[in-house]
């Protein structure tokens, strides 16, 4: 895996790292012990970021980090988690300095920290990213030490350009991969252009560009897969990237075709976020041990031909852009 700067901050990370939603849940039964293998063999393959919310689990996420990391010992991965998604209602008022303080609070307990390495606020209305107190409230944060940088996890790229507009955000996370490629239109340019960091999260569209996941597949109650598929919970973009799910299933046979032999298609999927050079490193998560070492190899594909990326764009635009394109 590639190494190199996480944007303005002094952190070094690796081009692929652990996303630690499915540990803490919403994406039904992990154990905590598989969580805990899934982890160890990230951070064994070379990993260097983690990222994780405090309502993953709410908290479990985020105290198994602590916990395999005190055990590890040694140098310390940079650790990103996120606020904001424990208001409820979700709504931007709730989007103040004591809310926040309050919640960075509950995440440095959880993962036994004094400072927070990164904190982002995790998909908040759009009104809140138009609210510059809210800025001013985490810079001052910033100043007490209890974090060291701050970003915006978004749903639209018009939220990633208006994040970037404040001089104190130095990353985005945002959806990016073979089925939501709109962030490379305009974003990434705009975010190469003020150095700023970019996660990419959904990087398989919540299992489809693995290749495993069929018509007849099923999902577990609390898996997110069975019940927000049309946005009951939260954001639909967040599942399946929003691709409708007899959509995306045609479009993962035609992308199938593309796959290098010897290759996993979920290998594939991430090795072509990688051909971006504005992404600075993306987040698949992992079930297991085995989805954790799978994912760390991606980092070792041969970087894809231009034809191959040109084909992944026509598909894309042919079956996948005409169901999210202009909604994220």
């Amino acid at each position: 895996m590639r190494h190199h700067a996480f944007g303005r901050t002094p952190f070094i990370v690796t081009d692929v790292g652990f996303g630690a939603w499915q540990i803490g849940g919403a994406w039904g039964d992990v154990s905590e012990a598989d969580g805990r293998a899934a982890l160890n063999a990230a951070l064994d393959a070379g990993m260097t970021f983690i990222d994780t919310a405090d309502v993953y689990g709410d908290g479990r996420s985020e105290k198994i980090i602590a916990d395999v990391l005190k055990a590890r010992g040694g140098a310390r991965p940079m650790v990103a988690t996120k606020a904001g998604r424990r208001l409820n209602p979700h709504v931007a008022d709730g989007y103040n300095k004591t809310n926040l303080e309050g919640f960075i609070d509950r995440s440095l307990k959880n993962l036994g920290v004094e400072s927070l390495d990164l904190v982002q606020l995790h998909c908040p209305p759009t009104e809140v990213l138009y609210r510059p107190e809210v800025f001013a409230g985490l810079d001052e944060l910033q100043k007490a030490g209890k974090i060291k940088g701050y970003g915006v996890s978004v749903e639209k790229v018009e939220e990633a350009l208006k994040a970037i507009e404040y001089p104190g955000v130095v990353s985005i996370q945002i959806i990016y991969n073979i089925f939501r490629q709109r962030p490379d239109h305009l974003f990434f340019k705009e975010a190469r252009r003020k150095n700023v960091a970019v996660i990419a999260r959904v990087p398989l569209a919540s299992g489809l560009l693995s290749g495993k996941i069929t018509r007849d597949t099923q999902f577990a109650s609390d898996d997110h897969r069975n019940f927000n598929r049309h946005g009951e919970a939260f954001d639909v973009g967040e599942t399946f990237a929003g691709v409708p799910f007899e959509v995306g299933l045609q479009a993962v046979e035609e992308v199938r075709k593309l796959v290098p032999a010897g290759a996993s298609m979920a290998a594939f999927a991430l090795r072509w976020i990688l051909m971006n050079d504005a992404v600075t490193v993306v987040i698949p998560g992992a079930r297991n041990a085995e989805q954790a070492k799978a994912n760390a190899a991606a980092a070792d594909l041969a970087p894809l031909s231009a034809d191959i990326m040109a084909a992944t764009r026509e598909i894309y635009e042919r079956l996948i852009a005409p169901h999210v394109h202009h909604r994220w």
